[in-house]
């Protein structure tokens, strides 16, 4: 009797084994489902960068600022820090080379002024990445800064999901305005640096 149950539960079990797992998520202890890893395939990058655009220009437009638009050079410095966060295996504002985001945003060229740099170390979405910087006065107060009218946004993805986010945001043809003299970084009298 006791083969006959066991080799019955050892099918059972096998058979469940064998049932699809795409059905509802798995719960964590807190009742709420585990998070799924967050892959951006290479055919995905255009949707990241315009999805990101649409959300903080849709925030924007709800508190009647004007629309941001891309910057490439702020693109590329906020793509610049992101895979430097990633080697450093750390979420800061300053690059391994010990340069600001104003040192990188001046190194490209960049003749705006720099409004400030947002970062994130994360497994969540551009979306979420976003909803959480908007759920913060200082990082709400960057993207809706009504003086700023370009962004830079970038990611680098590690091999494990993890993502490490930046935005830098500026304002065209402000070259020339006054930067607070906030050390050797020379940063805006604005607080730039949020995570």
């Amino acid at each position: 009797m006791h083969r006959r149950t066991a080799l019955i539960l050892a099918g059972t079990a096998t058979l469940a084994a064998c049932a699809p797992t795409g059905g509802a998520p798995q719960l964590g202890a807190d009742g709420r489902p585990l998070p799924q890893v967050y892959r951006i395939e290479p055919g995905m990058t255009d949707q990241v960068y315009f999805r990101l655009l649409d959300a903080v220009n849709a925030l924007r437009t709800a508190r009647g600022l004007a629309a941001v638009r891309y910057n490439a050079k702020l693109n590329a410095a906020a793509a610049t820090h992101s895979r430097d966060m990633s080697v450093q295996n750390r979420p800061w504002h300053f690059g391994s080379d010990g340069s600001s985001p104003l040192t990188r945003v001046q190194r490209l060229g960049y003749e705006g002024r720099l409004g400030g740099e947002l970062i994130s170390e994360t497994y969540e979405t551009e979306l979420e990445t976003l909803a959480a910087w908007m759920a913060q006065a200082d990082t709400r107060a960057l993207i809706l800064d009504p003086a700023i009218d370009e962004i830079g946004f970038s990611w680098w993805q590690e091999p494990n999901g993890k993502i490490w986010w930046t935005m830098v945001t500026g304002t065209a043809g402000a070259a020339g305005q006054s930067l607070s003299p906030a050390g050797q970084a020379g940063l805006p009298a604005q607080a730039p640096f949020v995570n």
